[in-house]
């Protein structure tokens, strides 16, 4: 029978990188597009002193960890090890091979650079005219921190250590007291008890750190980390995302990389957006989570409209129908008129009512009818009447309730869009976990690429190669590039025209003037 056969591993044989990278392969893109970006500007490191060895130039790490963040790879060891097997980051990186420790510090060092690098996909977004600017919405997903549940505490988790560190002490102190004096038990019980102790007043240590400052959680691991519900009541030590994504082709347009919940998250998301959009002629949509009267406030300062999901009424009176939705508030009189038609009125000062660490402002509502009514048992527990609490945001929060009621359709696109994003990169992708280690500032690189990785694998879905290219070069031209660059880029795009044949031929190694390339001006700081 006959089998198709490989060739000779003996053989040898010469190739050329440029041939083998196939015309439309957007590892050609990837390269176009790092090499017009403003890198000094953007806050990379690329002065360094003569002495010692030569540095990587950050254009090239930059483009290593966007090829290797795009193919799901985010570890700085496989990179590594791509770099000498992958003919495609051999290609983009022109043979370079840097050790892990150079890759990982890059990312660890260039937070605030990397960021402006995702800027530059909104603005790459913006030209295509990807973005549609009018609706948006907002979301966040808890991406693991690299500490485990065993290495979070809080004030409760530390005084069951403590319980349990002077439970055991009492039993080796009570085993020493019964023993007849043999050295070995003795000497066994005291290395017990002195490991004990020490660990006693580690987490002393703890508690009392955690009194004297306004944090609930110690992570020893990754200590901007915290513990939070992911789902249901399922918790994990993680961090929370904050992002907005425009609707017309789900373009994460901000991110920002939290450790506390959404409840005050809102206004600074739309204040980004109203930046970064330039203007506040956009509808904004955020799940219940946000529902926060300061926040709505803060919006509508802004003149920015949002549309917020109602949170379901945390208390019921005993009889559903004498729920605080079915009091009437009299705008003109400042009062509420209950189901049994009686005005319910406020002394009109502010009292302050605490929720967790928040402290809110609210007027109180009451009738001295309560005492006398038919209804009471059905309206409440209070034995001194029924008291209606209206916060001082309340008039915001009822103009949101009206704006749901009258864009329910709209709504319902809040999910589709923000959740896109998310779905890809954490169940396509598997980045449901934060790569690196030590402090919030390094999870913000990490989740910097990951954004940046995802507006260019949607650029490049919704862009031809051949459209990118054509538009690299005019800005090229655009931007008086010295004639040495004008030939390098050309070659670039044309070479995937001429696969199987030699590359265009220069007298001039071109890649060592690669550093003083000038900048696009749409991709500047």
């Amino acid at each position: 029978m006959k089998f198709i056969h490989g060739k000779d591993r003996c053989q040898t044989e010469i190739f050329c990188l440029e041939d083998v990278i196939k015309a439309n392969n957007e590892v050609r893109i990837i390269d176009l597009f790092v090499s017009q970006l403003n890198l000094k500007d953007f806050s990379f490191k690329v002065d360094f002193v003569e002495n010692g060895r030569p540095a990587y130039h950050p254009s090239d790490l930059l483009k290593l960890f966007i090829y290797g963040y795009m193919n799901r790879i985010r570890s700085s060891r496989k990179l590594e090890s791509e770099c000498s097997r992958n003919l495609e980051v051999m290609w983009l990186l022109r043979g370079l091979s840097p050790d892990h420790n150079t890759i990982a510090n890059f990312r660890k060092d260039n937070r605030r650079a990397i960021q402006k690098v995702f800027r530059a996909t909104i603005k790459l977004a913006e030209h295509f005219e990807l973005i549609g600017g009018e609706l948006i919405a907002g979301d966040s997903t808890k991406l693991r921190a690299q500490n485990s549940k065993k290495n979070n505490f809080n004030p409760k988790k530390i005084n069951l250590h403590i319980k349990h560190i002077d439970t055991k002490l009492e039993e080796y102190n009570k085993a020493l007291a019964k023993n007849d004096g043999d050295p070995e038990i003795t000497k066994a019980a005291n290395e017990k008890i002195n490991r004990y102790n020490k660990r006693k007043e580690e987490y002393e240590q703890m508690r009392q750190h955690l009194l004297n400052s306004e944090i609930t959680q110690i992570s020893t691991s990754d200590p901007d980390s915290r513990q939070m519900i992911t789902r249901n009541n399922i918790t994990e030590v993680a961090y929370n995302i904050q992002s907005t994504v425009d609707a017309k082709n789900m373009i994460i347009i901000d991110h920002i990389v939290t450790n506390k919940n959404d409840k005050k998250a809102m206004g600074a998301m739309v204040r980004r957006a109203q930046y970064i959009l330039k203007n506040n002629d956009f509808t904004a949509l955020f799940d219940k989570g946000y529902h926060t009267g300061s926040e709505f406030e803060y919006a509508a300062g802004c003149k920015i409209k949002t549309i917020v999901a109602i949170p379901g009424t945390a208390s019921h009176a005993p009889d559903h129908s004498f729920d605080v939705a079915h009091f009437q508030y009299d705008k003109t009189n400042d009062r509420y008129i209950c189901p049994a038609n009686q005005a319910l009125t406020t002394n009109g000062s502010y009292y302050k009512k605490k929720q967790g660490k928040t402290i809110n402002k609210v007027k109180h509502y009451k009738t001295k009818a309560c005492l006398s009514c038919k209804h009471f048992e059905q309206c409440t527990k209070n034995k001194n009447g029924r008291l209606i609490e209206r916060p001082q945001h309340a008039h915001l929060i009822e103009e949101n309730k009206k704006r749901i009621e009258q864009n329910k359709e709209l709504y319902r696109q809040r999910q589709s869009i923000v959740e896109h994003p998310f779905g890809t990169i954490k169940r396509q992708w598997g980045f449901s976990y934060i790569m690196t280690k030590k402090t919030i500032k390094h999870a913000q690189a990490d989740v910097g690429l990951i954004f940046t990785a995802y507006n260019l694998r949607r650029i490049f879905n919704l862009v031809t190669p051949e459209i990118l290219e054509n538009y690299f070069i005019e800005v090229a031209k655009a931007a008086a590039f010295t004639i040495l660059d004008v030939i390098d880029l050309i070659q670039s795009c044309l070479s995937r025209y001429f696969i199987g044949s030699s590359p265009i031929p220069l007298e001039i190694n071109v890649a060592q003037n690669r550093s003083n390339y000038p900048i696009l001006p749409i991709f500047g700081g």
